[in-house]
């Protein structure tokens, strides 16, 4: 009839074929489409949800002889089912060809024709690229015009005094004459050439088929002899399934009851009846890629030698050779799948019960399946409380990092949803005022502290209180496994006032020195003081969270029972009627260098003021200060020293001068003489103590560089 599928030898041997390495043609003939309408029902039987927003769907049946089954997917489905759709034609059966409608650019399929559409053209560019062709006008005054289309033209047309506009004009050869028809004027006009005519009905055509967004058929073909069962998975971008909880708190004890609802759609093209539903949290790595639309190479253009440039070239990355051949089976050969751990109530040494994930529907272990171990029942007994009523359908079980809750039996028609009970368990719940400044500063929030024991992975979403037959308030949670406790909170405590008193202090308390610098270490202590005033009739648990600050940690004795990458959480008792003051000190140490032989004496004394310092270290800084207060009072010295050679020298050019402007025979020249020759046996003398001050400066300077140069303490 027709070759739909070639299929390699390893992969006709493989169990499952997941569109391996196909080859399709056309059918031969009207007759052959026809026979591959799907004449088997394959029924869906397992719904796999996860909570990244994909859905694994299962399909099992049984087909007769060479069969054929057809389903049905939205066009924008097409794409997750070409990348995921897993076939297995079991009892000795082989997989066939999978065939679906093609789908091309609309704009290349556009371009293809002889008239282009692509752009949405107005008549005048249509008829622009109809020229050439010969077509027949009618006007509206006046008699049909046969000819050839020559071209469209604008002209200028005075539509009044001082009014001009243009007008579109066909200018088309009709026998000899040219004629000049304004496309205003034309009442038709009509396609003389046939197959022109159709190729403009199929470019429109192509259009409207673009915009189609029905579903579209994808048929299986399975070849073989006899009965045999067939299944069918893939995976399709789904809406997230969703939890939604309600918590009812007792009036005493830490006992609560937790209720929880899986919110599922069923926004598939089938209905589901009686299918396993599986609802998976995690979030598997799932991505779309565009399979359905066909893709064209780019080629290049080549131009002539004299002319071409040299391209960049780019290489891919080579692989080891022994690396990239891996020992093969034999053909023929499947791999033995691995030993199956027994688990209760599900898959043991070979065998599964049926109906339960990983089990196919004649009682064999599932081959392939993204669920790869069996459920086992932990759902909850009936208890005295107002929950009683609602009982969880759903068996749990741990798929590595993943964890699931399947209900048997499910019944949901198309683009319907349904809320199905999956947590009926008392978990532990105790009664807290948490308080944090950041969120609230004047009182805390009413909550429970809720310790997962109820044995399944609590998957993040809203939860409802009630307490005391009544209404308490909305809470949100987020993933929690079997053993963990979460923080709830639910409304604002109003009868417990909190109040922060912050205290920031500083000290230094220790130092070193090597290497002719002085580190002294300085504690910071920020000091929290919370004040929590219970005026209410019974005792509180207050739950404080303070927040984590970037190198500093906590120095007070109580520690705290929870730690987050943001707070940490204390938990302390308030009596009734009582105030209750609580402080939370962090501290860090930061290091502040000095050089000691440049920094001044006076900071390095400030700095080791009233600081916890090793004695050693102490009496190093000491000596250091007393050396640098001789050196800066031996410097205070020699400047003034030279500041009255300065003033003397200053006082003898005024006196030279007045020498200039009297008489060398009067008293008063002498007087200046004998003024000039005692300065000069003045500054001598200043001199001579000045040169003696320097090399005391440069001696005691020295003697601290080479203190210093040695000194490592501390």
């Amino acid at each position: 009839m027709f070759n739909l599928l070639y299929v390699p030898r390893a992969c006709r041997r493989a169990p499952i074929v997941a569109v391996c390495g196909l080859t399709i043609a056309a059918a031969s003939s009207a007759a052959a489409q026809a026979s591959r309408v799907a004449n088997a029902d394959v029924p869906i039987t397992k719904v796999i949800l996860f909570s990244s927003g994909v859905g694994y769907f299962e399909h099992t049946g049984v087909v007769h002889g060479n069969a054929a089954t057809q389903l049905r997917f939205k066009t924008d489905q097409i794409n997750d089912i070409l990348k995921s759709i897993m076939l297995q034609d079991q009892d000795g059966g082989r997989v066939g060809a999978i065939t679906y409608p093609s789908q091309d650019p609309v704009d290349k399929t556009l371009r293809s024709f002889q008239i282009d559409i692509t752009q949405n053209p107005s008549l005048a560019e249509l008829l622009n690229q109809l020229r050439g062709a010969r077509v027949t006008i009618q006007l509206q005054a006046g008699p049909s015009i046969a000819g050839t289309v020559l071209g469209v033209e604008t002209r200028n047309k005075a539509a009044g005094q001082s009014v001009a506009t243009t007008v579109a004009v066909l200018n088309v050869l009709s026998g000899a004459t040219i004629r000049e028809v304004e496309l205003p004027s034309i009442a038709n006009l009509t396609l003389d050439d046939p197959e022109l005519q159709a190729e403009l009905t199929k470019a429109l055509s192509a259009l409207v088929q673009s915009r189609d967004q029905d579903k579209k058929p994808v048929t299986i073909d399975f070849t073989g002899t006899g009965d045999r069962h067939v299944r069918i998975g893939y995976v399709v971008e789904t809406p997230i399934w969703k939890t939604s909880y309600r918590l009812l708190l007792a009036d005493t004890g830490t006992k609560a009851a937790l209720q929880g609802w899986a919110i599922v759609e069923n926004q598939t093209e089938n209905d589901w009846k009686n299918v396993s539903l599986s609802l998976v949290s995690g979030r598997p790595i799932s991505f779309k890629m565009d399979l359905y639309q066909p893709m064209y190479a780019t080629r290049p253009t080549v131009v002539p030698e004299l002319y071409a440039g040299l391209h960049p070239q780019v290489y891919e990355g080579g692989t080891d050779e022994d690396a990239a051949h891996p020992t093969m089976e034999a053909p023929g050969e499947v791999p033995p799948a691995p030993a199956p751990r027994a688990v209760a109530g599900g898959r043991a040494n070979g065998t599964c019960v049926p109906r339960t994930v990983g089990c196919g529907p004649d009682g064999r272990p599932a081959q392939f399946s993204l669920s790869a171990v069996v459920t086992t029942s932990t759902g909850a007994q009936a208890r005295e409380n107002d929950f009683s009523s609602v009982q969880s359908s759903a068996s749990t079980a741990e798929l590595g990092d993943l964890f699931q809750y399947t209900v048997a039996n499910v019944t949901l028609a198309r683009q319907k949803s349904a809320m199905l009970p999956i947590v009926t368990d008392s978990v532990q719940a105790e009664r807290v005022s948490i308080y944090n400044e950041g969120v609230l500063r004047s009182n805390p929030l009413t909550g429970v502290l809720m310790k997962n024991t109820s044995g399944k992975h609590l998957l993040q979403g809203p939860v409802t209180v009630l307490e005391q037959g009544g209404y308490a308030g909305d809470a949100r949670i987020d993933d929690v496994p079997p053993g963990q406790s979460r923080l709830l909170s639910y409304g604002i405590d109003l009868e417990m006032p909190v109040h922060v008193n912050h205290h920031l202090t500083a000290e230094v308390v220790a130092a070193k020195i090597s290497n002719g610098v002085v580190v002294f270490s300085r504690r910071i202590t920020e000091a929290a003081e919370y004040v929590a005033d219970n005026k209410s009739n019974k005792s509180k648990t207050l739950v404080v969270e303070h927040p984590t600050r970037y190198g500093l940690k906590i120095a007070s004795s109580e520690k705290p029972f929870e730690t987050t990458p943001t707070v940490y959480r204390f938990k302390k008792s308030v009596p009734a009627n009582k105030v209750t003051t609580f402080a939370v000190s962090d501290e860090s140490v930061n290091d502040e260098p000095l050089t000691l032989i440049s920094v001044d004496a006076n900071l390095i004394q400030n700095q080791a003021a009233g600081a916890h310092l090793a004695q050693n270290v102490r009496d190093a800084l000491d000596n250091v200060i007393r050396q640098k207060q001789a050196i800066t009072a031996l410097s205070r010295d020699l400047a003034a020293k030279t500041q009255q050679i300065t003033s003397i020298t200053a006082d003898q050019n005024r006196i030279r001068e007045n020498m200039k402007a009297v008489a060398q025979s009067g008293d008063y020249y002498n007087r200046l003489l004998s003024k000039l020759n005692e300065q000069e046996t003045q500054i001598e003398q200043l001199q001579a103590e000045q040169r003696s001050m320097s090399e005391k400066l440069q001696g005691l300077q020295k003697q601290l560089a080479d203190y210093i140069a040695t000194l490592n303490v501390g």
